[in-house]
C-alpha cells in the first residue's frame, strides 16, 4: 500500500532539516502558500506541519507562521537537563523547601517509630486510603473552604497520580477535553496516554476565554473542563468569583464535568470559593503536598462526587492503591499538627520576596505572575524564538521552561516560564540579571 502523499512531503521536510538544507530558525511557507505549492489542500499542509512539529522539527508561533526549530534539546516538553556548560541556574523546575525541614522529617520518623503499631505501616492500606487518613485531608480542605465527608477523599501517590486516575474514570478515549491554551504540561502527557482529544480554550489575563469555551461545547461533545482557577501553571491568574459561576453555569447547561486542580491554591491567602465548592456535583478536585511541604512527598488527593467514588477508586486500584502507608503517615501527622499549615506561610512569603526580587532584575520586560508564586511567565520580544534563546541560557548554564511545554494547540507563544524556588534566594537576583543580559544578547 502506497503512504499517503502527505507523507512524501513530511518527509522531504524532514530529510532537509536533519541535513541542515534548512537551517534552524528558517522560516516555512504558510499553510496556505504550502498547499498551493504542492497542489494539495490546506487541511494536508496543516497535517504535514503536525506531524513536523510533533517530531520536534518545527514550531508554530501565533501570528508569525512556522519556523525550524532549533534543534539543541533545551525547549519542549520533555527538555534536556544536561547543560553544556557548568549549571549556573536551574530555572526550569521548582524544588521548593524551607530551612529545617530535614528536622522535621526526623521527628516524624522518631515519632512514628515509638508509637504503638509500627508494623500496620507495612501492611497494603486500601485504595484511597483509610478513613482515618482520608478524615485528616478532609479536615484540612475545610481551610481551602472545602467540606467534603472523608469517603469523597481519595488518596493517591501525588497529584498527578490523582488526576491520571479521574480521568480514566470520567473519561473514554476519544473524549474532548477542553483545556487552557497554556496549561500544565502533565495534562497533555495524560491526555497523550488516555487518548483524550485536547480542545485548548483561548486565554486572556484574567482567565480562560469563557465565551469561546461556551462556543466550543455548543460545536463539539466535550466531555470535561480541566481547569486551575486558583494560581494557575504558568500564568498565575485567580478567576474571580463572578468569572467562576459563569464556568459552572456554562458545565450544568453542556453537562461538562469539571476536573479542578488546586495545587497552587494555598498561595492565596483570600481565594473565591473553589470550584468544588460551588458544584459538588460535578467537580473533581485533585491537589497533592509536593509544592506546599516537598517534591519527593508523594502525596496526593482527589476530591470525586458520589457517582465516580467507584470508578476512581477502581483506578487507584490498578495504578498503584494510592498513597504509601509510611508516606501517609507523615503527610497526615504533619497535616495534624499544624507542620503542613506552617510550611505554607513560609512558601508564601518566600514566594512574595523572591517575586519582589524577580520584578526588580526583570523590570521593563513583558512579566506575568501572581505576588506570591514561585512561576513567572516571561514574554519574549518577536525576533526571540524560545528555542532559540532556551540554547543561548544553556550555553550560560542557565536553564528554563519554554512557552510550547505548555501550549495545548497548535501555536507557541515567544515567552519563557522561569522557576524561581530552586536557586538560592541569594542568589537569584545575579543569576536574573546574567539570564536578563544573556535573552537581550538575542539580537533581531
Amino acid at each position: 500500500m502506497r503512504p499517503p502523499a502527505y507523507k512524501a512531503i513530511v518527509d522531504e521536510y524532514a530529510a532537509a532539516i536533519r541535513s541542515g538544507a534548512l537551517p534552524a530558525g528558517t522560516r516555512l511557507p504558510t499553510h496556505r502558500a504550502l498547499a498551493h505549492q504542492r497542489g494539495v489542500a490546506p487541511a494536508t499542509a496543516t497535517r504535514v506541519y503536525a506531524e513536523l512539529s510533533a517530531a520536534g522539527l518545527v514550531v508554530g508561533e501565533q501570528g508569525r507562521g512556522t519556523f525550524v526549530r532549533v534543534r539543541s534539546g533545551y525547549d519542549g516538553l520533555e527538555p534536556s537537563r544536561a547543560l553544556p556548560v557548568p549549571r549556573v541556574a536551574d530555572l526550569s523546575f521548582n524544588q521548593p523547601l524551607s530551612p529545617g525541614q530535614d528536622d522535621d522529617l526526623r521527628q516524624a520518623l522518631r515519632t512514628l517509630a515509638a508509637s504503638g503499631d509500627v508494623t500496620a505501616l507495612l501492611r497494603q492500606h486500601p485504595p484511597g486510603g483509610h478513613r482515618h487518613d482520608r478524615a485528616a485531608v478532609a479536615t484540612y480542605l475545610l481551610e481551602r473552604g472545602i467540606d467534603t465527608a472523608p469517603r469523597n477523599v481519595l488518596l493517591a501517590g501525588g497529584a498527578q497520580q490523582a488526576l491520571d486516575c479521574v480521568l480514566r474514570a470520567v473519561t473514554r478515549p476519544g473524549d474532548v477535553l477542553a483545556v487552557d491554551a497554556l496549561s500544565y504540561p502533565g495534562i497533555r502527557l495524560l491526555a497523550a496516554d488516555r487518548g483524550l482529544e485536547l480542545a485548548p480554550v483561548p486565554v486572556t489575563p484574567a482567565g480562560p476565554d469563557l465565551d469561546a469555551l461556551e462556543r466550543l461545547c455548543r460545536a463539539r461533545p466535550v466531555r470535561a473542563v480541566y481547569t486551575m482557577p486558583t494560581v494557575h501553571n504558568p500564568l498565575g491568574w485567580v478567576l474571580d468569583g463572578g468569572r467562576r459561576e459563569q464556568l459552572i453555569a456554562l458545565a450544568r447547561r453542556h453537562e461538562v464535568l469539571l476536573i479542578e486542580d488546586g495545587t497552587y491554591a494555598f498561595l492565596e491567602t483570600a481565594p473565591p470559593p473553589p470550584l468544588r465548592a460551588l458544584a459538588p456535583e460535578r467537580t473533581c478536585y485533585v491537589a497533592g503536598l509536593s509544592k506546599n511541604v516537598a517534591p519527593g512527598l508523594r502525596f496526593g488527593f482527589a476530591v470525586v462526587p458520589d457517582a465516580w467514588l467507584r470508578p476512581v477508586t477502581s483506578g487507584l486500584r490498578t495504578a498503584a492503591w494510592g498513597a504509601p502507608g509510611l508516606v501517609t503517615a507523615v503527610a497526615t501527622g504533619w497535616l495534624a499538627d499544624g507542620t503542613v499549615a506552617r510550611l505554607e506561610r513560609e512558601r508564601r512569603a518566600d514566594a512574595a520576596e523572591r517575586q519582589g526580587v524577580a520584578r526588580a532584575a526583570l523590570a521593563g520586560l513583558d512579566v506575568r505572575a501572581h505576588p506570591a508564586s514561585h512561576l513567572l511567565w516571561l514574554g519574549l520580544q518577536p525576533h526571540q524564538r524560545p528555542d532559540h534563546v532556551a540554547a543561548v541560557l544553556a550555553e550560560e548554564g542557565i536553564l528554563v521552561s519554554t512557552a510550547d511545554a505548555f501550549a495545548t494547540g497548535p501555536y507557541r507563544p515567544a515567552a519563557l516560564r522561569l522557576a524561581l524556588a530552586t536557586p538560592p534566594r541569594a542568589e537569584l537576583a545575579g543569576m536574573l540579571g546574567r539570564l536578563r543580559a544573556a535573552i537581550e544578547s538575542v539580537a533581531p
